[in-house]
């Protein structure tokens, strides 16, 4: 079995919904099965204000869940163009396994959640491409094959998943972002079954 990693980071429940529709995508591939992991906050505070297991939801990501894992889907609301600082600590922590190659070759695509439709859902997206592309990830996008990224008035790109989640819930994902994080998911775990074998 080949698991790819869903690691996110949620504020709000909108990020977190987009993971768990990435992981129907993984698990709608033969022979794949998605590893949902979440990153706890950070704090301008210097001492540890998280416990070190979540109260609910998925574990925390540890550095063991990037060798173990044959892709990565990874996902974090926008701030201000940028992925947040949780998934950015998480990512600041990898040194050791950048050098060692352990994230090399293996496929990655990235999703993300804004409260506006202009509030910087392709920068984040590409700002989050960037420390896959230094581990030598191959990125995986969305291509315009997928029709409902045409036909989108909600969240959706070229670049990964989205969602916008202005004047409704957060975590009530359009139809169409639905579709689009499904086929991200099922995308990076087609691509992974195929450099496993």
């Amino acid at each position: 079995m080949i698991e790819v990693l869903v690691l996110y980071y949620s504020r709000y429940g909108a990020t977190e919904a987009l993971a768990r529709e990435v992981c129907k995508g993984v698990d709608s591939v033969k022979n794949c099965s998605a590893r949902l992991r979440t990153v706890p906050a950070v704090s301008a505070v210097t001492e540890s204000t998280e416990n070190s297991v979540p109260e609910s939801g998925p574990p925390y990501a540890t550095l063991d869940d990037l060798g173990q894992c044959s892709g990565i889907v990874m996902g974090s609301p926008t701030r201000f163009g940028n992925m947040s600082a949780a998934l950015k600590y998480f990512l600041d922590t990898t040194g050791t396994d950048w050098v060692k190659g352990t994230l090399t070759g293996k496929p990655a695509g990235v999703f993300t959640s804004t409260s506006t439709l202009h509030g910087g859902n392709e920068s984040t997206l590409l700002t989050m491409a960037i420390p896959l592309l230094h581990h030598g990830m191959l990125y995986v996008g969305l291509p315009f094959s997928e029709e409902s990224l045409s036909s989108t008035t909600t969240g959706g790109s070229p670049y990964g998943a989205s969602h916008v989640s202005w004047n409704k819930k957060p975590d009530t994902l359009s139809d169409d972002e639905k579709r689009l994080a499904i086929a991200l998911g099922k995308r990076v775990a087609e691509i992974a079954t195929k450099l496993v074998d």
